[in-house]
């Protein structure tokens, strides 16, 4: 029995000690400010193939402000669809310039695939209704500093 405790008390500490994503460090998660017609948001960026392909799976919340930017080496219609991801959510496509170009919104583990109305290099996730709530539109511009697409 006292060999029983032993092993749950160390699966215990294992298991809270060392979260299973990084994103769930909060002194690990690596914010990078955008703004969009004066509004400042906080955004993770995902540039390599693995980071993109994870995306937002998996995430139970995410901050009022916060979202995900994916970005993109060359301009093109983007796809994205909503497998493992719990939250519901609203991307915004955007071009080189930093033109939004299109809005859509997402449905949670839904495989339906969502493609840009027109080609971007970048994508924003954010909460569901954020973009409406805040007023912002196609054809507003966001501020992508020039180091996003640096290492």
């Amino acid at each position: 029995m006292q060999m029983f405790w032993k092993f749950s008390f160390l699966f215990f500490f294992l298991l809270t000690s060392f979260p299973q994503e990084p994103w769930a460090q909060e002194g690990k998660k690596s914010l990078l400010p955008l703004t969009i017609k004066g509004k400042t948001i906080k955004v993770e960026v995902a540039r390599t193939e693995k980071e993109k392909e994870r995306g937002l799976m998996f995430r139970e919340q995410m901050g009022k402000d916060e979202g995900m930017l994916f970005v993109y080496e060359r301009q093109d219609w983007l796809s994205f669809w909503m497998k493992n991801t719990p939250l519901p959510l609203s991307i915004a496509f955007i071009d080189k310039d930093g033109k939004i170009v299109d809005i859509q919104d997402m449905e949670p583990f839904i495989l339906v695939t969502h493609i840009s109305a027109h080609p971007a290099t970048y994508a924003l996730e954010m909460n569901r209704g954020w973009f409406a709530r805040e007023g912002i539109k196609v054809g507003d511009l966001v501020k992508i500093p020039s180091t996003v697409h640096r290492r």
